[in-house]
């Protein structure tokens, strides 16, 4: 994240020299506030968002300790065992409606 150059104080205690034809003193420190409010605004907002995104991190890590730190793997073992009963029963199917067929193709 880039270092910023102002504060809203920076801004605040900003002095700017004055001229014979300068700008509208008043109409500069108007414009002064304008940004500070907004500077103000934004740091409260990042606050926030910092805060939030600590608490999201910590909430990640809470959820992935709670899943044993597996990010959903699948069980092959399991996956193994479920093909070889589908297997299985297919074969059972075969036998009961083709059986008397399937004994003469032999």
């Amino acid at each position: 994240m880039a270092k910023r150059n102002l504060t809203p104080q920076d801004i605040y205690d900003q002095a700017f020299k004055t001229s014979m034809r300068g700008y509208n003193t008043v109409e500069v420190d108007e414009f002064l506030d304008l940004i500070m409010q907004d500077y103000d605004m934004f740091e409260t907002e990042l606050a926030k968002l910092k805060q939030e995104n600590i608490r999201l991190i910590n909430k990640i890590g809470e959820l992935s300790e709670k899943n044993g730190g597996s990010d959903a793997k699948p069980q092959t073992s399991s996956a193994g065992t479920t093909n070889y009963d589908i297997l299985r029963r297919i074969s059972n199917l075969e036998k009961h409606v083709f059986g008397s067929k399937l004994d003469n193709v032999q």
